[in-house]
């Protein structure tokens, strides 16, 4: 069975890359998609929806922004993973997304493949 994920980022064609990486390099579906913190809260929060990691860029359209997604998810299901893919990936903002409950800090400028390693081992792990 695949990991769902729900993918937060408000550049479409950075989120057709990352979705097209999700499901080739680590077999991960999603199952969602957000250009804003609203509809991301909205999605996130909702006990209907069905996940397993959510990939979330600080900056977001106007009017939020990712560090209330990141609130917004502190109370979620043990499993469900949070982590940050953001082009401002600064000591400060780390111990920020941190100081929410972000399970892992990616910089897109250079932690890409890190990113694509992390969610590998948690696909792999699931199917154990």
């Amino acid at each position: 069975m695949s990991l769902r994920a729900f993918v937060v980022e408000d550049k479409l064609s950075i989120r057709e890359s990352l979705i097209e990486a999700l499901a080739e390099l680590a077999d991960i579906e999603t199952v969602g998609v957000a250009a804003s913190e609203k509809a991301a809260v909205a999605w996130l929060t909702d006990p209907a929806n069905t996940w397993q990691i959510a990939i979330v860029d600080l900056i977001l359209e106007p009017g939020g922004n990712g560090f209330g997604v990141l609130n917004a998810c502190r109370d979620r299901q043990p499993g469900q993973k949070v982590v940050v893919l953001t082009g401002t990936a600064n000591a400060d903002v780390r111990r920020h997304c941190e100081a929410l409950g972000c399970d892992r800090v990616f910089d897109k400028s250079m932690e890409t493949d890190a990113l694509m390693s992390y969610c590998i081992e948690l696909s792999e792990a699931a199917k154990r």
